[in-house]
């Protein structure tokens, strides 16, 4: 369903009446609805017919009711999350154009192991990773850890928003974060932990907005740091020069590699040498007052309003 083609609009009423889909039933579930309210209020002060709904079935009951013409998905995670391609394949099967990626690229990049298998198979650069079947031998989970080497971090395969996520410096340490990370569906990921620079990299469209380097106050970006803490530095652009440009590219060709489109964000580790390392792309990233696109897109003159705008446009696509 995605395209290249950017169409702009420019009256709210060729949006039609638009559902805001946020909450749902994932473990972003909070999140979702603080990035929910932003945009319904940013869209409405715009003068779109845009409505709050809460969840996929409350949602699709009402899609197949007439009520809506299109959908700004800002649902957040997997299993009633809006972002593992289960609701992008509801609406193409209702032929209910949406916002973002679709089925291919949201299912694609909800699960960080395939993620980084497609972007191994094309040459891009990602940590060195061992997928962990769920429930598997503490044995095996052990020997992996050391054919990966410490530090590693340990999370879940199908999970964003940081949650899960545990940095192991010794094996230790190993038992609890499997511990932790299982408490989440799915498989779990082990992977290299890079130590240098956070950084990501917000798209619109065809256009990569500068780079944002995250500086928390603690040891590295958690949850707390993302949503709540209002200590961790944003700084916008992340790099200069010719490093900020080869950023900008690897994000856009790892975005594109997953088939997504229309929006999303690539998070990526630089490390000491000045490599960078694809982490994951998120194909409906935050839009609270502490998320990382409205701040890239301020950056690049673009305000919380017109961002939200140019979202929706992306639900107007060649095919839809």
């Amino acid at each position: 369903m995605a395209t290249n083609s950017e169409i702009r609009i420019s009256n709210p009423a060729d949006f039609g009446r638009v559902a805001v889909v946020m909450g749902g039933s994932s473990a972003e579930r909070e999140v979702s609805l603080d990035s929910g309210r932003n945009v319904l209020a940013a869209l409405k002060a715009r003068g779109v017919d845009a409505h709050a709904i809460d969840g996929i079935p409350a949602l699709l009951d009402a899609l197949r009711a007439g009520h809506f013409a299109r959908v700004f998905n800002i649902l957040h995670g997997q299993h009633g999350g809006g972002e593992d391609g289960v609701l992008q394949g509801a609406l193409e099967s209702l032929n209910v154009p949406y916002t973002g990626s679709g089925v291919l690229g949201s299912a694609l990049s909800m699960d960080k192991t395939r993620s980084k298998r497609v972007w191994q198979s094309l040459g891009l650069p990602t940590p060195k990773f061992v997928a962990l079947p769920r429930g598997g031998d503490a044995s095996a989970v052990h020997a992996a850890a050391r054919e990966i080497g410490f530090p590693l971090i340990v999370k879940p395969a199908c999970e964003g928003s940081s949650v899960g996520v545990t940095r192991v410096f010794e094996e230790a340490q190993l038992d609890s974060a499997v511990e932790l990370a299982a408490k989440y569906p799915g498989d779990l990921l082990m992977e290299t932990l890079i130590e240098g620079d956070e950084l990501t990299v917000g798209i619109l469209g065809r256009e990569v907005l500068p780079s944002i380097h995250i500086v928390p106050k603690g040891a590295f970006y958690d949850y707390n740091a993302k949503y709540v803490a209002e200590d961790t530095q944003y700084l916008c652009p992340g790099l200069e020069g010719a490093a900020e440009a080869e950023l900008r590219t690897l994000a856009l060709t790892a975005f594109d590699a997953l088939g997504c489109a229309g929006w999303g964000r690539v998070d990526v580790m630089r490390d000491r040498q000045g490599r960078n390392w694809l982490l994951e792309v998120n194909t409906a990233p935050g839009m609270t007052s502490h998320s990382l696109v409205p701040k890239a897109a301020r950056a690049a003159g673009v305000d919380y309003e017109t961002l939200c705008w140019r979202v929706l446009e992306t639900s107007f696509r060649g095919d839809a």
